[in-house]
């Protein structure tokens, strides 16, 4: 029986040091029983839930609009769109996003026939507008200015940028 802990003891020990933990870093180990105190809360449960259901509203809002959702829609906190659904590239898509202050990355689709640095795709998550408790009402805006963006010319953009700053400056950054 004691060789049989000493064992375990032994594998308890390598699957945290070097697997999980470098070495004894307190900050780290502090910083992870927060984040787990945290996630117990009914707050960040709620929170959690919010950010869900934000992906949600976005993503059948993109597709109403004649966006791909690849799986089509979510039921987690991100979505991937194929932008080739309205012709042009992840990367195109992310610059001209960017470009209005609607930071989103390109991302490879399933069987992407585009390569890593291009892309067809772009992946949307809400976790950030979460956080700054944005309203439905104003999701949805950002939503159809997200879509605009896409479609328009990269010369009309300026007035979207407008649109978008008006939104973020009524957003409390936590």
């Amino acid at each position: 029986m004691a060789i049989i802990k000493k064992e375990l003891s032994k594998k308890y020990d390598r699957g945290v040091f070097p697997a999980i933990q470098g070495g004894p870093i307190m900050n780290t180990i502090l910083a992870k029983a927060i984040a787990f105190e945290e996630a117990s809360t009914k707050e960040f449960i709620n929170y959690s839930k919010q950010i869900i259901n934000n992906a949600k509203d976005l993503s059948e809002l993109f597709i109403s609009q004649g966006l791909r959702v690849i799986s089509g829609g979510t039921d987690n906190h991100l979505m991937l769109i194929d932008t080739r659904s309205i012709g042009i590239t992840g990367d195109v898509a992310e610059k001209k996003l960017n470009s209005v202050g609607i930071v989103v990355n390109k991302n490879a689709i399933p069987y992407d026939p585009l390569p890593p640095k291009i892309t067809s795709g772009i992946r949307i998550g809400t976790p950030a507008i979460t956080t700054r408790k944005i309203s439905k009402n104003d999701l949805l805006e950002i939503g159809n200015l997200i879509v605009e963006t896409l479609k328009k010319s990269d010369k009309n953009l300026s007035k979207i940028s407008q649109e978008v700053k008006k939104i973020m400056n009524k957003l409390p950054l936590p």
